[in-house]
């Protein structure tokens, strides 16, 4: 008895010692590192975008803040921009729609109809291909879309088309470069949340008379929302920013806001503009982002209704 009294009073101390340090102190990497490289570069855009060119600057940054004006975005207020601008938000909203359409049934699959020993192939054939260059990739899509390319001659051979693609310099060759090369930020994120739903909860909405379609509406669609939400932010967000595809492939007719701003700090010069133009880019973003997220918590709070409203009637 003794020796189990020494034993716990010599181990009760330190089982029970905790450390004093603040939680935060866990995240200072994290925090220090977000801080360098996305705060800070954020401050320095938004006050360029107060600033005035100054061409002659020896310091290496073409920009003058001894006075602050609201000019740049006066000029920014064009209808170049704003086409531009509807443009790319159309582009990247489609290209979301078909990442999230193509993604959910292969992440679905990969879930729950795939073996163990598969599903590791499977996935790696969907990361493998980011490991290559992102200008390679898209660069690559210029051979099948070329209109003296390969596929076109197939295809008119085999009497699909009677003329040549037409797809290069275009919106729809930007449109599936971009499905292309985000697809894999879709299937992971999707794939990542439908291996989580436990399979006895699919299991019990089937032995309650739930068909596949019911059980999918139900159960594994609402539980996949987490996924489908990092999937969207992780392709849609890129997507308004991406100029390296809409300058291989678009030119001026797939012209993206990426493109423009990217011209104004290199070619023109001009990064008071250009960080004009990525600040209305960052808070337009931000703004459909939120009017889609008021969309979808108005959807669920209608389908909430309806279903508390189906309930009480199916009791009775």
């Amino acid at each position: 008895m003794a020796i189990a009294q020494v034993s716990s009073g010599a181990i009760g101390p330190d089982k029970d010692r905790k450390w004093g340090a603040p939680k935060w102190v866990l995240a200072a990497p994290s925090i220090v590192w977000y801080a360098a490289f996305f705060v800070v570069p954020i401050v320095f855009i938004v006050l360029y975008s107060f600033g005035t060119k100054n061409a002659a600057s020896t310091s290496g940054v073409p920009v003058d803040l001894g006075s602050f004006s609201l000019q740049n975005y006066q000029d920014a207020f064009s209808d170049v921009f704003f086409k531009t601008f509807r443009a790319t938000i159309r582009i990247a909203v489609t290209a979301t729609v078909l990442c999230s359409l193509i993604g959910l049934p292969v992440a679905y699959f990969l879930a729950f109809k795939v073996s163990e020993k598969w599903r590791a192939i499977l996935l790696a054939m969907i990361i493998v291909p980011s490991f290559t260059s992102f200008l390679i990739r898209t660069l690559a899509w210029r051979i099948p879309l070329a209109p003296n390319g390969t596929l076109s001659k197939w295809l008119q051979d085999w009497g699909v088309l009677d003329g040549p693609i037409q797809l290069l310099e275009t919106q729809t060759a930007v449109q599936i470069a971009l499905v292309y090369n985000y697809l894999g930020f879709m299937i992971l994120p999707l794939f990542v949340a439908l291996d989580r739903i436990e399979p006895g909860l699919r299991e019990a909405s089937k032995d309650l008379g739930a068909g596949r379609l019911t059980t999918f509406m139900r159960v594994t669609f609402p539980l996949a929302g987490p996924g489908i939400a990092a999937g969207v932010l992780l392709t849609f967000i890129p997507m308004c920013g991406d100029f390296v595809t809409a300058t291989v492939l678009g030119g001026a007719d797939g012209n993206m806001i990426g493109a423009m701003i990217d011209s104004q700090f290199k070619g023109a010069q001009d990064w008071p503009l250009g960080s004009a133009m990525a600040v209305m880019m960052i808070g337009a973003v931000l703004l459909v982002l939120g009017i889609g997220y008021v969309v979808v918590s108005i959807v669920r709070l209608v389908l909430r209704r309806m279903r508390s409203v189906t309930l009480p009637e199916v009791a009775r």
